[in-house]
């Protein structure tokens, strides 16, 4: 297995007495394709407020390539390389997809000096996700597979070196989990990334990763 560019070891949740996420450990290496499964309520969506700084563990230890970001804010584990999707596609529904790709720039400070340039980074990241047809379309007029694919590109904007999917085949038909599944081993291979993916649909996760953590 590679060198993990993400290692959570022992991870907990509580809150009050519930235990959400209990005990996880959990590596990912660059080029990784990594699933992660549970039925609703398991806690999935927890864990990954963890992996992303968004939730402080209870208990337990988060390395990202290295270096121990347990309760760091979220923009250190940006800074450090991990960006995220959301079980709901956060997108600016009333701005373009290119806009909403060139945000993801700015927000991930890549955004050049001259608006050309930012321009240009957005529009091939939109054309690497097949989405160039839709720059200047609201991105709320797009389909619910196009909108997870535009968010995709709004966290790749960010260069990440870890990329963390939160249940991105939800809503989708079966043409369309092929596709966006396709898309994102194309992701992990070209840019060399770790990618986790949670699910809850085992036959959907066990048919694209590389293993189930």
């Amino acid at each position: 297995m590679p060198e993990a560019l993400l290692s959570a070891r022992g991870v907990v949740v509580r809150f009050g007495g519930l235990v959400a996420v209990d005990g996880v450990d959990l590596d990912a290496g660059a080029g990784e394709f990594v699933g992660v499964i549970g039925p609703n309520g398991a806690g999935k969506t927890t864990f990954f407020h963890t992996l992303s700084g968004v939730i402080v563990p209870t208990a337990g230890k988060l390395m990202i390539g290295g270096d121990d970001l347990t309760g760091r804010a979220p923009h250190e584990f940006a800074r450090h390389g991990v960006a995220r999707t959301f079980q709901t596609p956060r997108v600016f529904r009333d701005m373009s997809a290119e806009a909403n790709v060139r945000f993801g720039l700015e927000f991930a400070g890549r955004a050049r000096r001259h608006a050309h340039d930012a321009f240009g980074d957005a529009c091939a990241i939109l054309a690497f996700l097949g989405l160039e047809d839709a720059a200047a379309l609201p991105a709320g007029g797009l389909t619910p597979a196009r909108q997870r694919l535009l968010e995709i590109g709004m966290a790749l904007g960010a260069r990440p070196r870890v990329l963390l999917l939160d249940e991105v085949a939800a809503g989708l038909s079966h043409a369309e989990v092929e596709a966006t599944a396709h898309l994102i081993r194309r992701v992990r291979d070209e840019l060399g990334l770790a990618v986790i993916w949670i699910e809850h649909a085992v036959r959907v996760l066990m048919n694209y990763v590389d293993r189930v953590a």
